[in-house]
């Protein structure tokens, strides 16, 4: 049964499973991707793989009853399914014991023989159920499919015979694991931006490993290259007994190309060599900056690379601030009145023809590293526009930042 599934899930996601041997799906709309009907059923019987019956007719009941009836495959054109159906033997048609009982009492055996009764007499004697039956003996159905839905759970857990010592028997098996919840991901056209790997280690905590995709992806190789390098990056302390593997589903990433600008990096080989990089720098020296609730000047944190929402920059911004990280220690001689008068530093110097400031800022006196310090923002000779700043228990000068 579990063949026959994954048979209709590759060709359609409208399957209804009628126990307990027999699935029917929803071959519409597959002429434009497999062909005609001729071709769609023979791609089926060679995508099966075992000995099965085909049919394919108009209504999901006439399907039914030729597949349980006619070796081989079939396929019933709309308007001759009685004809079709005919010769198929009445044990196939279901209803109650009373009903089977009375039509072989009335010596009936086939489906063209129960069909070609009239249908008031059939509606006097048999009721409603015998009105339903002889339609369907007739290819007369008109039901919908009573779709199976697949859980949205994308998870999959496999225990070997014995223990894995090596990370390339683990990697084997989660990359079986991969590839078959990625093929339920494709069925349901969604994709993932978070994997969770977890490993049950024997006389060991369990092992836990937590890939947060910066886009939505859908490639089970590359899900695989990451787990490999994070395993690399941390080994498992023991030996594994059993694994366990989730996929989160999102919505598939759609992507609009330029046609007059290079293609950027493709998302999942970009991820790729950010794994790389993170193993050879660490993972705390790679990522997204972050800003931190603070007024120390140049704090932030890195976070991850996954997309965060974008805030557009007012649209009245003019100036645009470059900063010296560090900042470019500077002499400032100061005019009596204590505004800055002259700088000289490794990269800039000038007299200064217009000053605005100080602007005191301190905090973190709790910290092992507390901060006080002046700012002004001058313009100098050379036509440059500064952002200085003096260290108050310091006093040493230095140029913060640029302005363009």
């Amino acid at each position: 049964m579990a063949v026959l599934l994954d048979c209709a899930r590759y060709f359609s996601p409208l399957i209804e499973e009628t126990p307990p041997d027999t699935v029917v799906f929803d071959i519409r709309g597959l002429r434009a991707i497999h062909g005609t009907t001729e071709q769609i059923a023979q791609k089926i019987w060679l995508r099966v793989g075992i000995p099965a019956n085909l049919a394919i007719a108009s209504n999901p009941d006439a399907a039914i009853h030729a597949a349980r009836g006619i070796k081989g495959k079939i396929i019933i054109a709309q308007g001759q399914e009685a004809s079709a159906l005919a010769g198929l033997p009445l044990n196939l048609l279901g209803g109650s014991p009373e009903f089977a009982e009375t039509l072989d009492l009335w010596g009936l055996r086939t489906f063209g023989e129960f069909a070609a009764l009239p249908s008031m007499g059939v509606a006097a004697r048999l009721g409603d159920e015998g009105v339903a039956m002889q339609r369907l003996a007739r290819g007369e159905g008109d039901r919908l499919l009573k779709v199976v839905k697949d859980p949205l759970e994308f998870r999959e857990e496999m225990e070997p015979e014995c223990t894995l010592d090596l990370a390339e028997s683990v990697l084997l098996l989660a990359g079986r694991m991969l590839n078959d919840i990625c093929a339920r991901l494709t069925r349901q056209s969604l994709a993932t931006n978070e994997i969770h790997l977890r490993l049950k280690l024997e006389r060991a905590p369990e092992y836990r490993m937590v890939l947060r995709l910066p886009v939505a992806m859908l490639d089970a190789k590359v899900f695989l290259k990451l787990l490999q390098l994070q395993l690399n990056q941390r080994p498992p302390e023991a030996p594994v007994e059993k694994l366990f593997l989730e996929l989160k589903p999102v919505k598939v990433r759609t992507t609009q190309h330029d046609l007059f600008l290079p293609a950027s990096p493709e998302p999942e080989k970009l991820e790729i060599t950010l794994s790389r990089i993170r193993e050879m720098v660490g993972p705390e020296n790679l990522g997204a900056p972050v800003l931190v609730d603070t007024h120390r000047p140049d704090s932030f944190l890195m976070g991850s690379l996954a997309k965060r929402k974008v805030h557009n920059p007012p649209p009245q911004l003019k100036l645009v601030m470059r900063r010296f990280r560090p900042p470019v220690r500077a002499q400032v001689w100061c005019s009596p009145r204590g505004e800055p008068a002259r700088i000289v530093s490794s990269k800039i110097e000038g007299r200064v023809i217009a000053c605005a400031g100080p602007w005191a800022g301190s905090g973190g006196w709790w910290e092992d590293h507390p901060w006080d310090r002046a700012e002004w923002d001058v313009e100098i000779t050379s036509g440059d526009l500064l952002r200085i700043h003096r260290n108050v228990r310091t006093g040493i000068w230095a140029i913060e930042s640029s302005y363009d």
